[in-house]
């Protein structure tokens, strides 16, 4: 088994904040916030960022969508050193989020996923960028939703492994694959059984084989990230040759 490599530690945010073509930038955020911070985030929050949160029946989900596209915000404000309130959004025919009008003058790259009040941000230059984070809920990790859904030599390794280890490696491989379907931009329209991931915990997450692309798995790369106790996530990045920073907010 190759093991995959260490995972920097989490670092505060820099006073000065750098983004290199051949780095990745990722981001952690609790999204439980008092109610003063959320307001200030709800200010930002473009008219139809504010209809969608409206739109939510629990209030904790409310917040959690606030915080989320709040801290969203302000961390491409300070990327592209403008106001976050004036950042445009526009999304593709899947779904997937980009920048309205920035993009092209900074080929600034983004992604967001958050699970159970916690948030990962993704950021780069020039490459497309997925990121997933998942809650682990051990009644989800079974082996009927496996073979739903994964490839089938996926929902095969997944049955070989010690059962000690196999609700981890589910959620390995399901954030692995979730990261590269939103890297990638297609969002549902990619089904999650046309690709094969390594899924083994401690293992270098890799892109194993693609049915709509043979050469996928030499130019897309997946990194496993340590977000949190209870928590399992993933990165996916066009290319290769890119160093991982990630910060705590």
């Amino acid at each position: 088994m190759v093991r995959m490599p260490c995972q920097p530690r989490w670092l505060p945010p820099p006073a000065d904040l750098g983004l290199l073509d051949n780095e990745v930038h990722v981001w952690r955020a609790g999204l439980d916030l008092q109610a003063a911070r959320l307001e200030q985030f709800h200010g930002v929050l473009s008219e139809d960022e504010r209809a969608k949160a409206a739109r939510f029946h629990f209030p904790k989900d409310r917040d959690h969508y606030i915080a989320a596209r709040g801290f969203l915000r302000t961390l491409l404000g300070r990327y592209l050193a403008i106001e976050p309130a004036r950042i445009q959004f526009c999304y593709n025919q899947y779904g997937k989020p980009d920048l309205r009008l920035e993009s092209a003058q900074t080929r600034l790259r983004f992604n967001l996923a958050h699970s159970h009040g916690l948030a990962l941000f993704a950021f780069n230059r020039g490459r497309e960028i997925g990121i997933d984070l998942e809650w682990m809920r051990p009644d989800r990790a079974t082996g009927e939703i496996a073979d739903r859904f994964f490839a089938p030599a996926e929902a095969a390794a997944l049955r070989a492994l010690p059962a000690e280890i196999r609700s981890r490696a589910f959620f390995n491989c399901w954030t692995r694959k979730e990261a590269f379907i939103k890297a990638r931009g297609l969002g549902l329209f990619l089904a999650l059984d046309q690709f094969v991931v390594t899924l083994v915990p401690g293992e270098t997450a890799a892109l194993l084989s693609a049915a709509d692309d043979p050469d996928a798995p030499n130019r897309w790369s997946l990194r496993e990230l340590e977000a949190a106790d209870g928590y399992a996530a993933a990165v996916a990045v066009e290319g290769r040759g890119w160093e991982l920073r990630i910060y705590d907010l």
